[in-house]
């Protein structure tokens, strides 16, 4: 038998490098989908995942990726779509294109790929579906305008996904990162410990929600460090 298939779209090193490595010690078979498939080769080689590129805001990109992904996987049973994209400055100053990009890549682009996994998983009646949100999916800060705007149409569009698909039998969950996540490289001062997400520990937090009941499914999970004021 195949073993159940996983996409994390947006893959890197940091949270979603966690996802994938605990879905492969669970025995999924894990699809890396990222616009730089370069940056997940170090990933791919160590938990045998397969890479593909794709441009979320591109519909025919998404769309080739799912056709792939049912040619070299099995049934689809996992995705998690974490992409994003900032476009900072004073309100006044932003450059429309660039606030078009953000909302491409972070609303759009969710909507493309969680379409297309949706349309896999209800013929199946299982399956899940997760969207990675921010501080900023509820709460919007000054000179971040578009993320904001992003991250507040991908959890929108999650608590609507779930009304419609927990019936079905595909659990969405939207999770709101609130706080800076601690990554190679980029870890806590000294005289604030704690004070950074661990990855490892947000990816147990989501992936445990999956083994909920039906009957009490989470559409939405909030994390952040102890030490974080709400």
């Amino acid at each position: 038998m195949s073993k159940p298939a996983a996409l994390i779209a947006g893959a890197g090193v940091g949270f979603s490098g966690s996802v994938a490595r605990k879905l492969a010690a669970q025995g999924y078979d894990v699809a890396l989908a990222s616009r730089s498939v370069e940056k997940t080769e170090t990933l791919a080689e160590e938990i045998g995942a397969k890479r593909y590129a794709c441009d979320v805001q591109d519909s025919s990109d998404v769309a080739r990726l799912f056709t792939e992904l049912d040619r070299d996987l099995g049934p689809l049973s996992f995705a998690m779509f974490n992409p994003s994209a900032r476009a900072r400055g004073d309100f006044l100053d932003l450059d429309h294109a660039d606030v078009r990009n953000a909302l491409l890549v972070t609303a759009y682009g969710g909507f493309l790929v969680a379409q297309e996994a949706a349309r896999r998983m209800v013929p199946q009646g299982k399956g899940a579906i997760l969207l990675t949100g921010a501080s900023a999916s509820v709460k919007g800060f000054a000179k971040s305008a578009p993320f904001a705007m992003g991250k507040f149409a991908l959890r929108g569009m999650a608590q609507s996904m779930a009304r419609e698909l927990h019936p079905k039998g595909v659990h969405v969950l939207h999770v709101v990162i609130d706080g800076a996540i601690r990554n190679p490289g980029r870890t806590e001062p000294a005289d604030a410990p704690d004070s950074m997400l661990d990855p490892d520990a947000i990816a147990d937090s989501c992936l445990a929600l999956l083994d909920q009941p039906r009957s009490a499914w989470t559409w939405e999970l909030e994390v952040r460090p102890w030490v974080e004021r709400f």
